[in-house]
């Protein structure tokens, strides 16, 4: 797929879980800055309504090819750091809602 592409993630982040969600969150993103094609990326917390979900990230890329060369770069520091990201999400019960967009043509 060509042209702009959005990774968008949301979790449900218990509190007791926040810490250490925003630690690998943050180490993550800072992976994802130095991959070649990364245009910008927002990690956003919920401050009010009825939504199921307290954290939301956005990445945006400049197209699919660029995120599929990220997500291995990503994948390869993960391991190295013996960092699971399955695992946390299981031990802290946090449960996410992972998928990728692209601009809707008006």
């Amino acid at each position: 797929m060509s042209g702009a592409f959005y990774r968008v993630d949301k979790f449900v982040v218990p509190a007791a879980a926040r810490e250490e969600f925003l630690v690998k969150v943050m180490m993550t993103h800072k992976l994802l800055e130095a991959q070649e094609g990364f245009i910008e990326h927002r990690v956003l917390e919920q401050v009010a309504g009825p939504g199921e979900f307290n954290f939301v990230t956005i990445a945006e890329w400049e197209n699919t090819v660029v995120v599929e060369r990220a997500r291995a770069a990503v994948a390869a520091a993960h391991k190295a750091a013996n960092f699971d990201p399955q695992e946390m999400f299981a031990r802290l019960g946090i449960r996410a809602d992972i998928a990728g967009y692209k601009p809707v043509a008006a």
